[in-house]
């Protein structure tokens, strides 16, 4: 495992029920800013992860699991309205 993949990992595992962040917000806060797409690869390739927590910059909800997504956040208190997460 890469420094930025163990990074990545202990920033996304520190989120709690509710709280959001984007792609890009996770790489700055693991030390990579404008590594926000090399987040994403991250994630696809770690099980265990809450990835619901991490959206799009805006608060864009990405497909390809768009619905089970914002089920999830929705189940944490996070409120979706067009694809995006509010508040």
């Amino acid at each position: 495992m890469t420094d930025f993949e163990e990074a990545v990992i202990a920033v996304i595992s520190s989120l709690e029920p509710g709280d959001v962040v984007t792609y890009g917000e996770v790489a700055a806060e693991a030390g990579y800013p404008g590594a926000a797409r090399a987040v994403g690869t991250v994630l696809s390739k770690s099980h265990g992860l809450p990835w619901w927590r991490v959206v799009g910059a805006g608060g864009r909800i990405r497909t390809p699991h768009e619905e089970r997504q914002a089920a999830l956040l929705a189940d944490e208190g996070v409120l979706i309205v067009d694809g995006r997460v509010v508040g």
